[in-house]
């Protein structure tokens, strides 16, 4: 079942820019790190809109890591880590399930100090096991464990979210 069309996604893609580009004012530069691949889509389609209308420099990166077991291999960080410190960072992923894996994707982060990290969700689903709380929500949703939700992300740059 859709519960998300593209063109519903895309004005909550430009609301949370909105709220991002309105939380970070007075920021020169702020950094995107999208956790695996549509992580990485929903940072750069996020990214796109607030440098529309936002003087703002976004630095992307990427967190790659195994979401059934992320304890299985190394988490990869596609940027030098130390680089980081004292930077304000946003934790990018197309659905907050659990929480399980943004809580590991934070794992890198505690060898520095940033100066603020925070999450963004396209999807963040009420029933988290992890410690974990998402400060930009496209939409929240109360489902069960046993629902699974899936982003797709088109080339075209646009995106639907389904329950099944």
């Amino acid at each position: 079942m859709k519960i998300l069309s593209s063109n519903q996604v895309a004005r909550k893609i430009k609301r949370l820019a909105i709220e991002i580009c309105s939380n970070h004012l007075d920021d020169k530069e702020i950094y995107f790190a999208g956790i695996n691949k549509k992580g990485v889509q929903f940072a750069n389609i996020v990214g796109a809109e607030l440098m529309k209308t936002s003087p703002i420099t976004i630095n992307f990166f990427s967190i790659k890591l195994d979401p059934g077991n992320p304890l299985n291999e190394q988490i990869e960080v596609s940027t030098d880590i130390s680089a980081l410190s004292g930077k304000k960072i946003i934790l990018f992923d197309d659905v907050a399930n659990t929480g399980r894996t943004i809580f590991y994707a934070c794992k890198p982060f505690l060898d520095i100090i940033p100066e603020r990290l925070e999450i963004a969700a396209l999807v963040d689903r009420k029933h988290k096991l992890f410690p974990i709380q998402v400060d930009y929500v496209g939409l929240s949703l109360a489902t069960t464990l046993h629902n699974n939700i899936e982003v797709i992300f088109n080339e075209d740059k646009t995106a639907e979210a389904y329950l099944s």
